[in-house]
């Protein structure tokens, strides 16, 4: 197995066509040889480096990984890790990515080996809260419970996440993941709620803009990968107002504001505007956090999980240091819109998010755009 092996590395680079190791690799799986899938794996990373940018080694490795962690058994899950965990393989990224693969395909019980035998902490974190989305109840899961509950990683920015679901947070989508590929949805259309017209005469508050740098890098916490790996572009404004906002003025206020996104809306483009429940917010923030925009693959479950939160908590105006308990709280006495216009700003492609969310004192307005494209 070895020659077979080393042959198949070193003449990687030749070749046109990798759907030959591909099917060598899978019959040797079916065969109930998962470990010669690691152990090419580990050969082909031992020799260009997980950083290797040879697009042969980067289908090849990618398959090799879907293959063991996508195909259902103890066996399967044990070989993923150690492809994922050995020296020549691991690190931060690819434990995103490899903890989402597995949570969406293995048994809770399966992957209590990740936390029981040789594991990155970043891997065992990110299963972890892959595992809360899909519903497992960690701390009744053997094997998972003790390392999950343990204060030791309490440091880990992952930690700050509770161990179950809340009722915002209970509709996410997650991806559906394969040997060949991946699909998820994109809840970046219009909303179920009500729509709102705009009210040519009605009468709003002056406002005055409180934007801060730290406020609006956290409200862009969910779609800071569109600007950063893809072609987006974020708005992240808020603002005061110097009498309470009646939510009905929303719209109207909105064009008031000076948005970029905003700019030209109106008889020759449209305002659409719909209130949201919070649940529908906390949505569309985790799908670009967790997905991505057009040409990236997002952060994956876990930490599309805390960019959500963190993008709903300075939204809602939750004060710094508070618990997730305590922003949902905030999030709730929010009275929450969607919006959108077809200017010129938004790309009205697949990839087109408008949010908007009014504080309980009705005298501050924070509003999130973003948009991106391929």
């Amino acid at each position: 197995m070895a020659d077979q092996i080393q042959k198949m590395v070193t003449g990687l680079p030749d070749l046109a066509d990798v759907t030959g190791v591909w099917a060598v690799a899978d019959g040797r799986a079916a065969q109930g040889d998962a470990a010669f899938a690691a152990d090419l794996g580990i050969a082909l990373a031992r020799t260009y480096g997980t950083g290797g940018q040879m697009w042969q080694y980067r289908s090849v490795f990618d398959h090799l990984l879907r293959l063991l962690a996508t195909t259902a058994g103890p066996e399967n899950v044990t070989q993923a890790l150690r492809l994922i965990s050995s020296g020549e393989v691991n690190n931060r990224k690819l434990d995103r990515y490899a903890a989402s693969l597995l949570a969406s395909s293995h048994k809770a019980t399966d992957l209590a080996a990740a936390f029981t035998g040789r594991a990155s902490e970043e891997l065992r974190a990110c299963l972890v809260h892959e595992l809360v989305l899909r519903g497992v109840f960690v701390e009744d899961t053997p094997g998972i419970a003790g390392w999950a509950t343990s204060p030791h990683w309490s440091h880990h920015p992952l930690g700050w996440l509770p161990l179950t679901l809340s009722d915002v947070e209970g509709n996410a989508d997650l991806p559906s993941y394969s040997i060949r590929g991946s699909s998820h949805s994109m809840p970046y259309g219009p909303s179920e709620s009500r729509e709102l017209a705009v009210i040519a005469d009605a009468r709003v508050p002056s406002a005055k803009e409180t934007t801060t740098q730290a406020a609006a890098s956290a409200i862009g916490r969910a779609v800071a990968n569109w600007a950063e790996e893809s072609n987006g572009r974020i708005e992240a404004r808020v603002f005061g107002l110097a009498e309470p906002l009646d939510a009905e003025s929303v719209p109207t206020a909105l064009l008031t504001l000076g948005l970029e996104c905003l700019r030209g809306a109106g008889r020759k483009a449209p305002l659409s505007v719909a209130v949201r429940p919070p649940a529908q917010a906390w949505r569309v923030l985790f799908a670009a956090a967790s997905t991505g925009g057009a040409y990236n693959s997002g952060s994956y479950g876990a930490y599309g999980r805390l960019a959500a939160w963190q993008s709903l908590a300075a939204l809602a105006g939750s004060p710094e240091g508070s618990t997730v308990a305590e922003v949902e709280a905030h999030v709730r006495d929010c009275v929450w819109h969607g919006y959108g216009a077809d200017t010129k700003w938004f790309e009205q492609e697949a990839w087109d998010i408008g949010l908007a969310a009014l504080s309980s004192g009705r005298r501050r307005l924070a509003v999130l755009a973003a948009t991106d494209t391929d």
